[in-house]
């Protein structure tokens, strides 16, 4: 399985439900650094995976649609714990709408798969995988 992986970051806003969370219920910030993994088994005719250019600007696209936001605000996310791993499965889902889309190029339609990775800090990160 080939792979590329692109990279951007956003900054959010949210706070928790759930005593689990303890002093994360109160609302805070939170900085993430976003590694999109773009996955498939052949190269395209191009010999590549993915048009590094075209899924830089979708992931900075999706990514510009959450940040500097409060998530307790975005009915997107009404009753929902932002959590590191739903956001990874907010931003891959997203990702794998510009696919379909065509937002990444016709080679992209050959994609088997996405991976996104949100690293809260150097020590701690969450992934969610998904097939196209």
């Amino acid at each position: 399985m080939f792979s590329v992986t692109v990279r951007d970051h956003m900054m959010i806003a949210h706070s928790f439900r759930g005593e689990v969370f303890g002093p994360a219920q109160r609302l805070h910030g939170a900085t993430f650094v976003v590694d999109a993994t773009f996955r498939r088994p052949e190269l395209d005719a191009d010999g590549i995976v993915v048009d590094i250019g075209l899924a830089t600007e979708q992931l900075k696209a999706v990514l510009g649609a959450l940040t500097y936001r409060n998530l307790d605000d975005e009915p997107a996310f009404a009753g929902v714990n932002t959590t590191t791993e739903v956001l990874a499965r907010t931003v891959a889902d997203r990702l794998a709408e510009a696919v379909h889309a065509g937002r990444l190029g016709e080679g992209a339609h050959g994609l088997a798969g996405i991976t996104v990775t949100l690293h809260e800090s150097h020590v701690a990160w969450a992934s969610y995988e998904r097939s196209l």
